[in-house]
């Protein structure tokens, strides 16, 4: 497979998770495993998330079922056949995510037109640069320009991120590469709307328990996973189930 190739050992160790913790910040655990949401054959692990990490929230499943997966919801790649669905929480300024993401685009080149791949913002307040990177990107959401926009905040990520300087003329520069009507993108990313609309994707990662990226919704059921290889088991079962 491809990310074989490009990343030799990255099924080999455990992925990293940034967290989010009481004062607001982030800490990176090494070996903090991912919490990934599965179907109900995971059920012996799920209980044991949940006790580890808490609901997050008192709503009812049928309300939890709305907030995973919103009408207005980023959607990388939509299903032409089975109903499989994979939401990722993340942050463009996370190290982890960034470990994660040539794991979710092989997944999406291998179950193409299988799996609905979807990508919602959790800016970590300890990332200096995570929020502005994700109005950045829901700027250029607004021109029809989500993943292209999404995919060159994690080619670049090595560039800008952890540093403690506001990143947002970089990132407009490259909303300017992507050819975009740069007034719009502008007033986008002034747009007060423009911030709610990511914080909304936030909203809904509290109120389910996320508290770290990356954070996986799998069918709407969790799974803690601590390697790309038990991700893609775990898209392999859902899909073939």
């Amino acid at each position: 497979m491809g990310i074989d190739r490009q990343f030799p050992n990255l099924h080999s160790r455990s992925w990293p998770w940034c967290a989010v913790v009481p004062d607001g910040g982030v800490t990176l655990r090494s070996n903090t495993k991912i919490s990934v949401l599965l179907v109900a054959v995971f059920a012996a692990v799920v209980t044991g998330a949940v006790l580890i990490f808490g609901s997050g929230s008192d709503t009812s499943s049928a309300d939890a079922d709305s907030r995973v997966v919103r009408a207005d919801s980023h959607r990388l790649d939509t299903a032409t056949s089975g109903d499989v669905t994979l939401v990722e929480f993340l942050d463009f300024e996370c190290e982890s995510c960034l470990a994660a993401y040539p794991v979710v685009e092989q997944l999406r080149e291998d179950y193409a037109g299988q799996v609905t791949f979807v990508a919602r913002y959790f800016p970590v307040d300890g990332h200096f640069n995570a929020q502005n990177a994700a109005v950045a990107v829901e700027a250029a959401a607004q021109q029809g320009q989500f993943e292209a926009m999404y995919q060159r905040m994690y080619t670049t990520q090595p560039q800008w991120g952890e540093q403690q300087s506001s990143r947002a003329l970089l990132f407009r520069e490259f909303a300017s590469d992507l050819g975009l009507d740069m007034d719009a993108y502008d007033d986008a990313v002034a747009d007060p709307a423009t911030l709610d609309r990511v914080l909304a994707d936030r909203d809904d990662g509290l109120a389910l328990g996320v508290q770290g990226t990356p954070t996986f919704f799998l069918n709407g059921e969790q799974l803690t996973v601590g390697s790309a290889d038990e991700l893609i088991a775990a898209v392999d079962a859902a899909v073939n189930e």
